[in-house]
């Protein structure tokens, strides 16, 4: 079996190797041990924090890609065909996400941006000061739909 070292992984995966120590404390990859405890990964690893990657990068949460990955049969890594049922199962979240981006790039002349949301009218949603009644602030925009 052709193993790679930490170096290598790094060096090929992008990732500092402070990167892959915390995903593989998190679960999200796996490494064997040398006699010397050196850290040694299967090249199909790299599949996996590729994954990791991209899944982050359009704002998947730890947790979610956790979740995925373990759903996987004995934890192998994803193939296309993962990737596409997992990223039909992720897309309601990532649709949510883009129009709260939406949202904000279309009223942001209209907010100051401080996230205070207790301006007399917050075009974006708090119009007419309403949450100061109820006291919320920030989050409201966060789960705004």
């Amino acid at each position: 079996m052709d193993l790679l070292t930490i170096g290598d992984m790094a060096a090929r995966s992008g990732l500092a190797r402070s990167a892959l120590r915390f995903y593989e404390s998190e679960g999200l990859i796996r490494s064997t041990r040398t006699s010397g405890n050196q850290r040694r990964y299967e090249r199909a690893e790299l599949r996996r924090v590729a994954f990791i990657r991209i899944a982050q990068q359009v704002g998947v949460s730890l947790e979610e890609i956790r979740a995925a990955l373990a759903a996987l049969p004995q934890n192998r890594t994803p193939t296309k065909a993962d990737w596409a049922r997992l990223s039909a199962r992720w897309r309601h979240g990532l649709d949510e996400r883009i129009a709260l981006m939406e949202r904000l790039r279309d009223e942001l002349s209209g907010c100051i941006g401080c996230g205070c949301l207790s301006l007399q009218r917050c075009k974006l949603v708090n119009p007419g000061d309403s949450l100061s009644e109820q006291g919320t602030g920030p989050r409201k925009l966060l789960s705004a739909g």
